[in-house]
């Protein structure tokens, strides 16, 4: 059967379940902690990463969800804690279609240039996803999910958020990561209902990344099925990459996690682009509240992202704290 997400289609076969991208679960981490992996912490090591994402570099990446494997989701774990309800506003054109299953944003407002492509190398190639920057006490937090951080049992090198990606160029910068961090849920078992990744980058030029391209809010324990629009790259066919792709519509829960889903046709790369409730076209603003995750394979005009409980919401705060 014909992937579609690569990372995260789900297959059907002979009765069994399985979804690509998936390793099996290991230790479990301790409860309520989120664990931070290093990365680029000097100045040495940043201008290194940077200079790894040379134009050509960033345009020959390969998606993700185009690298991965397959692994039974009988092992995921059914509920996600839910705590009190937390909203960070954010910091700081023309209309879309709404409902729109996927297609160019061509509308103006802060997301153009809080979203972006990340690139990492993982299993020596390189590789894509999307992120998005938030509002956060070290002006340094971007959101993404845990598969762009952490996958097959190590975290990804050469982590770099390129925000407003424009096929090679980046109009603000590459900024490194000095530390990437994702649920302990994901870091101990890669459960997919809590496919949720974070990084702390590191300043460049003397200023840090939210004060250049601005910060979206972040919201977390919030009611369901609400109208919600999503962001991201994706560079799988028919996609390729270049330019930053939206959806929007009605949010639905999903039925093979305890997340929400989505109409939409976003391909592999797109993988922890942001999705956003209270969303205002004219602006470009709203409250980062899920990421692109997963497609089923039987149905690919679906798009599936995390609920963002407790632990999404612990991650947020050990990462803006970082």
């Amino acid at each position: 059967m014909k992937r579609t997400l690569r990372r995260s289609a789900v297959l059907l076969a002979a009765g069994a379940l399985a979804l690509t991208g998936f390793a099996t679960p290991s230790s479990a981490a301790p409860s309520g902690f989120t664990p931070v992996h290093l990365a680029a912490t000097t100045a040495a090591q940043a201008d290194a990463v940077a200079a790894y994402w040379t134009p050509q570099a960033m345009r020959t990446a390969i998606p993700l969800d185009d690298l991965l494997g397959a692994v039974d989701v009988t092992k995921l774990s059914r509920t996600v804690a839910r705590g009190l309800p937390q909203v960070v506003q954010p910091t700081d054109v023309s209309p879309q279609a709404f409902p729109n299953g996927g297609s160019a944003w061509t509308g103006g407002g802060r997301v153009v240039s809080t979203a972006g492509r990340v690139f990492f190398t993982f299993q020596g190639r390189n590789a894509s996803c999307s992120g998005n920057a938030v509002t956060s006490a070290n002006k340094s937090t971007v959101i993404t999910a845990g598969h762009c951080v952490k996958l097959e049992g190590a975290f990804h090198t050469n982590w770099a958020f390129v925000p407003a990606y424009n096929n090679g160029n980046a109009p603000f910068g590459t900024w490194t990561a000095r530390a990437t961090l994702a649920t302990p849920q994901w870091v101990a078992s890669e459960d997919i209902n809590f496919d949720v990744g974070a990084a702390v980058v590191n300043t460049l030029n003397g200023q840090s990344l939210t004060d250049v391209v601005g910060a979206q809010g972040v919201a977390f324990n919030q009611p369901r099925a609400q109208n919600m629009y999503a962001f991201g790259w994706p560079a799988a066919a028919p996609y390729d990459g270049t330019r930053m792709i939206y959806c929007s519509g009605r949010t639905f829960n999903a039925f093979l996690s305890t997340g929400i889903g989505m109409t939409c046709n976003m391909t592999g790369g797109a993988s922890g682009g942001p999705w956003f409730q209270g969303f205002s076209e004219a602006t470009g603003t709203g409250l980062l509240n899920s990421v692109n995750s997963y497609k089923i394979n039987l149905i690919p005009t679906w798009m599936f992202g995390p609920y963002f409980g407790t632990d999404a919401q612990n991650l947020y705060n050990t990462a803006q704290a970082s």
